[in-house]
């Protein structure tokens, strides 16, 4: 198993940390007796070789015999766990570019495929399933693997191995040059749609539609069956799927590209098996997080699990209600029933039904949700998140909830109601994170706050808490006056957060000078961040003695600081000639259903300018028609940064009329 190993130069070849030279002592802890330390082995391989793909390294090329002599040892315990890598591994050499694909891979591959063709007789389901993945995911024509598939299938019986060599027949056929077989290997995927196996129609659509794109749609019905049939944990035992019902639920749904909902209306349908109602919703939630359109014929759906017996069913459902917010505000009512509901999800934090409830009223306006956010804000036991939370955009959604800050930054309409318990909470809280935060919602409420100023007079006093005090009097404004003398004595004191103070002894005492001053030395000596910028804005045409710095700042190569030096170089000085292209530069692609988060401040600065900023109004003019979901970010999150985008070009629409 061994011959050759140590004649291979390890240590001058390279994987993904470095120097390859404990390659060799990786792959014979593979070979060992100890399975538990064979599968340790075997992950860090796959870290130091794969780890998230991108490129084929030296190492790689190098130990993909060994791989395959330790996937061809009967007795060897990391078996599968090789072939996976050999997979993952063949399938990245297929997608990237001949730059990152290591020189000595293809001819090593070439060595391994009869190894990999041979392994399709092993007596071992398990293995010659995971043969047949590597051959699927492989970028080798078909007519070198055609043959072999074809001749397995003719003889495989177990029904798992079976579905996987369908899929790696599906794929082989695509790889040009197929010879002769390939009109067979067709021939043979539309007869299987047409199988007995709720399973095999199902895999045939699969291997089928990337040359028939339209085949899942006119197959519907047999693609519902087989995803919502016992029989769909045949799925589990595959290597290339290799999940139950939530994944096989989400591999099917990227057969039908759009926002039609037709798929994820025929899995939200009533179900006696609760992992169904629960994969279904989580489809619902991808198809929502990327799509407006579908919320009309889901919404009757999702109202309808409000009453499952399944907690975790009722509370994706809620959890769903609450990032459609406003668009699910007529079904208050209906989402309000679940506020008194006690159980709680099975996740680390054991969020609530009766939790996720408040957020989707809070989501909605509610007033009903002010008690409970009350009682979380008091103290009490909370499956609120502990902090801000970001996933990426992607075609699943992560059902969870925001922070509780988070949530009563959606309320200024009940501010007056909720300053009473914020209050007393920051007067004993020691979590310094959380106290920040709580002042940071104060400071997002503006004047509506002001009842709080005398509890953020005593914490301005506090070295520990005075930062967190300034910034909410700074959102407060005139209101916090009496705090006037401290904020100006903290911007006069020597320290790190001198800036914050002169803004905020700005903001509540209309005096520009300190901040003028300690925020425009930062810009000449460079020492600044964008909401340094933020600030200097806000001095309005105090600000003007700046204006060469800022201009030259709007070429900077960093785009949140171009925005926010060009919104404040209009705000001093009225220049629109500069601003205005610098603006719209950044939200360009936004026209295109491209989203990123600097889009926002640039399209409300916009907005701020007006008329003159007609032509970013013009390029963004069809931006609110847009079906596609404007977000970033995944959960909750890209919901509300569609809003909010939707809702500033609105504005921007709008100004640029006048």
């Amino acid at each position: 198993m061994w011959a050759g190993v140590d004649a291979v130069d390890w240590a001058a070849l390279e994987h993904n940390y470095g120097s390859a030279e404990d390659v060799p002592g990786l792959l014979r802890r593979c070979a060992g007796p100890d399975p538990g330390d064979a599968g340790e082995a075997a992950s860090e391989l796959l870290n130091l070789l794969f780890h998230q793909g991108g490129w084929i390294c030296s190492a790689a090329s190098a130990a993909l015999p060994f791989m395959l002599r330790l996937s061809a040892a009967p007795r060897v315990p990391s078996r599968c766990a090789m072939l996976e890598l050999v997979a993952m591994l063949a399938a990245e050499a297929g997608r990237v570019e001949g730059r990152f694909l290591d020189p000595g891979w293809a001819s090593a591959w070439e060595r391994a495929l009869p190894v990999l063709l041979r392994l399709l007789d092993d007596p071992g389901p398990e293995i010659r399933r995971a043969a047949a993945d590597v051959l699927g995911a492989c970028d080798s024509a078909g007519e070198l693997i055609l043959p072999w598939l074809i001749r397995s299938w003719e003889t495989e019986v177990d029904p798992a191995t079976r579905l996987e060599l369908v899929i790696a027949l599906g794929h082989a056929a695509l790889r040009a040059p197929v010879g002769a077989r390939g009109a067979e290997v067709f021939d043979l995927l539309h007869e299987l749609l047409d199988a007995p196996q709720p399973q095999m129609r199902l895999a045939a659509v699969h291997a089928l539609a990337p040359i028939d794109p339209g085949l899942p749609a006119r197959r519907l019905n047999d693609v519902l069956e087989a995803v919502r049939d016992p029989s769909v944990e045949l799925w589990r035992h595959t290597s290339s799927v290799r999940t139950g019902v939530p994944g096989v639920h989400h591999w099917t749904s990227g057969l039908f590209t759009g926002p039609a909902p037709d798929f994820t209306l025929g899995v939200l349908a009533d179900h006696h098996d609760d992992e169904q109602r629960i994969a279904a919703l989580a489809q619902a939630g991808g198809l929502l997080s990327r799509w407006r359109s579908p919320v009309a014929p889901l919404l009757p759906r999702l109202l309808g699990r409000l009453d499952d017996p399944v907690a975790e069913v009722r509370f994706r459902a809620v959890e769903l209600l609450a990032c459609l917010g406003p668009a699910a505000a007529a079904h208050a009512d209906e989402a309000a029933s679940l506020l008194t509901d006690g159980a709680t999800r099975t996740t680390r934090r054991q969020e609530g039904v009766g939790e996720a409830t408040l957020w989707a009223l809070a989501r909605m306006n509610d007033p009903r949700c002010l008690p409970g956010l009350i009682e979380l804000i008091a103290g009490a036991r909370s499956g609120f998140a502990t902090s801000f939370s970001h996933y990426p955009a992607t075609d699943r959604h992560h059902a969870g909830l925001p922070s509780l800050t988070e949530t009563l930054s959606h309320l200024p309409d009940y501010a007056e109601l909720l300053l009473p318990a914020i209050c007393d909470r920051i007067g004993t809280v020691t979590d310094d994170r959380l106290l920040h935060r709580l002042c940071e919602t104060l400071a997002e409420w503006g004047r509506v706050a002001e009842a709080a100023v005398p509890r953020l007079l005593g914490l301005l006093e506090d070295d520990r808490t005075w930062t967190a005090a300034a910034t909410a009097l700074a959102g407060i404004g005139k209101g916090g006056a009496p705090a006037g003398s401290l904020l100006l004595s903290r911007a006069q004191a020597d320290g790190p957060h001198g800036k914050l103070a002169a803004w905020a002894y700005w903001k509540v005492c209309g005096e520009p000078e300190p901040a003028l001053d300690l925020l425009g030395n930062g810009l000449a000596e460079q020492r600044f961040r964008h909401p340094d910028l933020r600030r200097l804005a806000a001095l309005g045409v105090h600000a003007a003695p700046h204006a060469d710095r800022l201009r030259t700042m709007t070429a900077h190569t960093n785009p949140w600081t171009r925005v926010e030096a060009a919104h404040t170089l209009w705000a001093a000085t009225g220049d629109t000639e500069t601003t205005v292209p610098v603006l719209t530069a950044v939200v360009r692609d936004l026209a295109e259903g491209t989203y990123l988060p600097v889009m926002l401040p640039a399209v409300r600065h916009l907005a701020r300018i007006g008329p003159a900023a007609r032509h970013g109004a013009d390029l963004l003019r069809d931006v609110p028609a847009r079906d596609q979901r404007l977000r970033s970010s995944g959960g909750w999150r890209g919901f509300t940064q569609d809003e909010d985008i939707r809702s500033a070009v609105e504005e921007l629409l709008n100004a640029s009329s006048l």
